[in-house]
């Protein structure tokens, strides 16, 4: 009888056994599948821009139809970025703090918030530049600006903010609030002294996300502010961002090397950006552990 049953077990071990080595080996093929796709195109940008970065004008401070130089669009692409999460930051920060501290959580209107949230995400960027265009270019009258554009892309990205903070805020223990609350705190000292600090590097993540669409975004600023090459000097002057000078040198007046230079410069800065961000959070952890 005994010997029965472990033939029986080790009969039933053996599928087990193989499907946990298989799964394994799915894993780890997608793992080696995403970062190769990932390398190839980094050295595929690399290779081909950066022998063009030392072409002659590449980095003068006015563009030229000779020099292509790619400065105002840096300069616009900074504009751009600072502008939007002025805009963004503070309605998606509140909002998740509302739907998560505040809302109750069978209150069906907090339900019709996250569906529009999550329907608004998924919304293609060429559709907010047609909002963005009729309604900010026609009826307000703003033209081609960095206020249109500036207005579209923080509805853009409105719902990336609000979705990571909100999990952020979820992702924190019940417990952190009950002993605030037993201690005596209120509810506003409980969310801004003890939530929020341990909440802090999920908020950074939300936000890491919406600077990248930010910078990578051209189909909404096409409508919305326009590929003028100069730099803009206030909100109701347009521009082209570094996104847009690469597809304006790719498609409107083709210039392939320059493209590719503006890629790399493009890359750089993503990279540039995610390594402080993380270097941000890591910081605001230690003194909140001191």
């Amino acid at each position: 009888m005994k010997h029965t049953l472990t033939k029986c077990r080790t009969f039933i071990k053996r599928p087990r056994k193989l499907a946990d080595i298989l799964l394994t080996a799915f894993v780890w093929l997608a793992a080696a599948i995403t970062v190769a796709v990932l390398g190839f195109l980094l050295m595929y940008i690399i290779i081909n821009g950066v022998p063009h970065l030392l072409r002659p004008g590449l980095f003068s401070r006015t563009f030229t139809t000779e020099n292509q130089s790619m400065i105002p669009a840096m300069i616009n692409t900074v504009y751009f970025v600072l502008f939007t999460l002025l805009l963004a930051i503070p309605v998606g920060f509140f909002a998740a703090i509302y739907l998560v501290e505040y809302a109750k959580r069978s209150n069906k209107f907090v339900g019709v918030i996250r569906t529009m949230t999550e329907t608004l995400a998924g919304i293609p960027s060429i559709v907010y530049g047609l909002f963005g265009m009729m309604m900010f270019r026609n009826t307000f009258g703003w033209g081609r600006s960095l206020l249109a554009g500036g207005f579209t892309l923080a509805i853009m990205v409105l719902p990336i903010i609000i979705r990571t903070t909100e999990e952020s805020l979820k992702a924190i223990p019940d417990s952190y609030r009950e002993g605030s609350f037993g201690l005596g705190a209120g509810r506003l000292r409980t969310v801004f002294r003890i939530v929020l600090p341990a909440a802090i590097p999920g908020v950074i993540a939300g936000i890491i996300l919406a600077v990248g669409r930010i910078v990578g975004e051209t189909a909404a600023l096409i409508f919305t502010s326009g590929t003028m090459t100069d730099t803009i000097t206030g909100f109701s002057d347009g521009g082209r961002t570094l996104s847009l000078h690469i597809y304006a040198n790719t498609m409107e007046s083709p210039n392939v090397e320059v493209a590719a230079a503006t890629s790399v410069v493009l890359l750089l800065i993503v990279v540039g950006i995610n390594t402080l961000s993380h270097y941000i959070a890591k910081l605001s952890m230690r003194k909140r552990v001191k």
